[in-house]
């Protein structure tokens, strides 16, 4: 029986990714010649490795298995490759998924010094508010808040702790008043934000042990920080904004946080990626430059 290195990478990947088409992506093929080659690979074994349907893939019992036995050693031996290559420093392309504040931070804080330093290395850098699952879209890493990383995930945080804010133009707070309690917000307009499962978000304060959700009014819904600010910044109303977001509007005095005291700090931002498979050189020195930009600040 013979089976190639190829047909065992492509079988492993599309069952990391559970999709052919992200799989293919990844590998730079088509997802034509990735099912062909997964189909002989179980007409060679004599045994079907993936259930099909037309919105899934997934392991069969036989092909967790050998997943499982295979990770190990194709792992090592993309270890070996990487280090081979490496020898001239990091290379090729890097996907990383981000929020669009911590985007942001990334290209003031690491990127130039980054690709200064390689070269060789080709960032696509993809901002998105949503949260993705980065294995099943084809992406080596995310940053999101340390609190929406799966647990199953390697997590370099980076830039402190986070806050989350209520901000608002003073012209809009000269004319409307500014709200003493979260409860206040009801009689306020307010930018509303929409989650991507389409549920609009509902604000949440803490003061001390009391929390408290609010539901909150308005006319306006977005779905994007950067365009939160700018719409308080226009006197729209009162936004719930990443602290981050916010702050060059308020060093210009664009904008002024409100309900400060009810905005405890959380677990800030985070490099993530997964854990279970060999790190490509190209992550680790990306990696190594968020650790020592953080360290900085």
């Amino acid at each position: 029986m013979e089976v190639s290195l190829a047909d065992l990478t492509a079988f492993s990947t599309v069952a990391r990714y559970r999709s052919f088409r992200a799989a293919a992506d990844a590998m730079g093929v088509s997802r034509s010649s990735l099912s062909h080659a997964v189909r002989g690979l179980e007409e060679r074994l004599g045994v079907r490795l993936l259930h099909r349907t037309t919105r899934s893939v997934s392991p069969t019992e036989v092909g967790a298995r050998l997943l499982r036995r295979l990770g190990p050693v194709l792992g090592e031996l993309d270890a070996a490759l990487a280090e081979a290559a490496g020898a001239e420093g990091p290379a090729g392309p890097l996907r990383i998924n981000a929020l669009e504040a911590a985007a942001r931070w990334l290209l003031a804080e690491v990127v130039p010094a980054f690709l200064d330093r390689h070269p060789r290395v080709e960032l696509d850098l993809v901002v998105d508010d949503r949260l993705v699952d980065i294995v099943a879209e084809g992406f080596d890493a995310g940053v999101r808040l340390r609190e929406a990383v799966p647990q199953d995930m390697v997590a370099v945080p980076f830039g402190g702790e986070a806050r989350f804010l209520a901000v608002a133009s003073p012209a809009y707070l000269a004319a409307q008043g500014e709200p003493a309690t979260p409860e206040d917000l009801k009689r306020h307009r307010c930018i509303r934000q929409r989650l991507a499962s389409g549920k609009p978000y509902r604000w949440e304060f803490q003061k001390g042990r009391q929390e408290l959700t609010v539901d909150v009014p308005g006319a306006l819904t977005l779905n994007n920080s950067g365009l939160m600010v700018a719409a308080a910044i226009a006197g729209l109303g009162i936004a719930f904004v990443p602290e981050r977001a916010a702050a060059a509007a308020f060093a210009e005095g664009r904008l002024r946080p409100v309900l400060a005291d009810w905005s405890p700090s959380i677990a800030g931002l985070c490099l993530y990626f997964p854990g279970h498979r060999h790190v490509p050189t190209a992550l680790r020195a990306f990696a190594d430059a968020v650790r020592a930009a953080g360290r900085q600040r």
